[in-house]
């Protein structure tokens, strides 16, 4: 019996763990199933991006208030946590407070600890002022009701409740400390948890250890749990906004990938020595590959992981002026679109034991309408805005060119103007002989 509560712990660690590598391998296939992207190029400039963004959050603050916020949470949530190393490593040895040996440098990091734990439970009150009373033009468009909204919701809940619980086992423990409790050495300093001392005065020795050791559990079972939430959470950036960051898009934004064979093509027609007539090699008799996009399985495997980064913070669509001038387009709802039919995709190939099987559904039409991709007007602002380098206006661009190359769906705006092009080598509807004849008017 004196093992037991290791053994359970153990068990929990185990378990906890497992299925998170679980989910991890999930979601690792899913962003395989996007097409090979070669994204080895300017390690170093990458490895900058992704410490100056994902890691210094640059582009958070760029909105100081909401910036500032989300730095004191996230630093103070993941420095925090480097308690639970010691709190592991308590639950599998049955030791308490393992590290109290290093003295004044444990007191230094437990009174940090704890002012970072009242600083981050201040922000998420903030925070949750800012969706939920305030209500902040970007937390309530369409794409936020329902599952959204309430996944935010329950990040600022169970983060409330983390520090809550830490801070509370803190209060007992000191509490037990005063009274010469076995096995609660004297070790740390208490500069917030001890004005919740008072409130448990009226406990006796045996209650006090009931209070501390609920909490501890309760502490280390929430993250254990919360670490398992993220795969269904907006909050699976916490993990993924270091690799997102890092293989960001490098080129002026300005800047549109060309696809491979229609250059080819291209060179081949400017070429003066080609033989148009010549048969095909054998290496180009095969079916060519789909132009654009219409499905996850047609984007790139960094298109994929952008829409698993995605925080739904809406950033990108309060810049975005479709969005602004009242368009459908919301930059974020096609990320989360994207999203949410990967996961679909995802679902059928667990239930078909790791193949796809058609279910009549794509991404285009079922989830993103044609109106909001031709409402975009590629200014890029979305990606300037956005806090980890994700890039909605890519998936757009390949959805378009799926409907201009493949369905030959343009508006007929745009298939006026690439007429004129063609017969004019001008977008107006000018003879090429008459176009300065405005001169001598």
């Amino acid at each position: 019996m004196e093992y037991l509560p290791n053994i359970v712990f153990a068990v929990a660690l185990v378990l906890g763990i497992g299925f998170f590598a679980r989910n991890v391998k999930k979601l690792s296939r899913n962003i395989k199933l996007g097409k090979d992207v070669d994204v080895s190029d300017n390690k170093s400039q990458r490895w900058k991006n992704m410490a100056k963004i994902a890691l210094g959050q640059t582009k958070m603050v760029v909105r100081p208030i909401a910036g500032l916020m989300h730095v004191i949470v996230y630093v103070g949530f993941i420095i925090i946590n480097i308690e639970v190393l010691e709190i592991i490593l308590d639950g599998l040895l049955g030791t308490h407070r393992l590290f109290s040996s290093l003295g004044s440098l444990y007191n230094f990091l437990i009174g940090s600890f704890e002012v970072l734990a009242l600083l981050v439970i201040v922000a998420v009150v903030v925070f949750w002022i800012r969706r939920n009373i305030i209500r902040i033009q970007r937390f309530i468009k369409p794409e936020m009701k329902g599952w959204p909204k309430t996944d935010g919701n329950m990040i600022l809940y169970i983060e409330l409740v983390l520090m809550t619980l830490f801070l509370t086992m803190n209060a007992a423990d000191f509490q037990l400390q005063q009274l010469g409790a076995d096995h609660y050495v004297q070790a740390g300093t208490f500069p917030v948890s001890q004005f919740i001392v008072p409130l448990l005065d009226s406990l006796s020795e045996s209650s006090l250890i009931l209070v501390e050791r609920t909490a501890w559990w309760l502490h280390i079972l929430g993250i254990l749990a919360f670490l398992n939430y993220l795969y269904y959470s907006k909050h699976l950036h916490i993990l993924l906004a270091f690799p997102n960051t890092y293989y960001g898009k490098l080129k002026p934004q300005g800047q549109f990938n060309n696809l491979e064979s229609v250059t080819n093509e291209v060179k081949l027609m400017m070429d003066p020595d080609a033989d148009p007539f010549a048969a095909p090699a054998e290496d180009d008799v095969a079916e060519p590959e789909k132009f654009g996009a219409s499905d996850v399985m047609d984007l790139n495997w960094v298109q994929l992981l952008n829409a698993y980064t995605c925080t739904e913070c809406g950033r990108c669509t309060s810049e975005c002026p479709a969005n602004q001038t009242g368009k459908k387009l919301s930059p974020r709802k096609i990320m989360m679109d994207t999203r949410d039919r990967l996961e679909e995709v995802g679902k059928i190939i667990d239930a078909n034991k790791g193949e796809f099987v058609p279910d009549g559904k794509q991404l285009l039409d079922d989830y993103i309408s044609r109106e909001e991709l031709w409402a975009c007007t590629t200014c890029n602002a979305c990606v300037q805005a956005c806090p980890v380098s994700i890039d909605p206006l890519s998936i757009i661009v390949e959805m378009r060119r799926y409907l201009v190359m493949e369905q030959s769906a343009a508006p007929t705006e745009l298939n006026n103007m690439m007429s004129n092009i063609e017969n004019n080598g001008a977008p107006w509807p000018y003879n090429q002989m008459d176009r300065l004849n405005w001169v001598n008017e």
